[in-house]
């Protein structure tokens, strides 16, 4: 399996999260963000316990390539 990065937030400080990989194995993108931990916000979801939610800013959506392309 290999993962590709396919961006870093630029306004993220320290360089840190969040990012956008690609894995060419499964053809799935995997988000690195923030944990949303705030207790509000979680009771209006419905979460398995082997799923997590993290917070993803809109500004990212342009590394992947079906935005880029314009389409799928």
């Amino acid at each position: 399996m290999a993962l590709h990065r396919l961006g870093k937030d630029p306004e993220s400080k320290n360089g840190g999260s969040p990012t956008v990989y690609y894995d060419d194995v499964s053809d799935n993108y995997l988000l690195q963000g923030w944990k949303v931990i705030d207790a509000t916000r979680l009771e209006q979801l419905s979460i398995s316990a082997h799923e997590t939610v993290i917070e993803f800013p809109k500004r990212m959506m342009q590394f992947f390539p079906e935005v880029r392309r314009g389409g799928a």
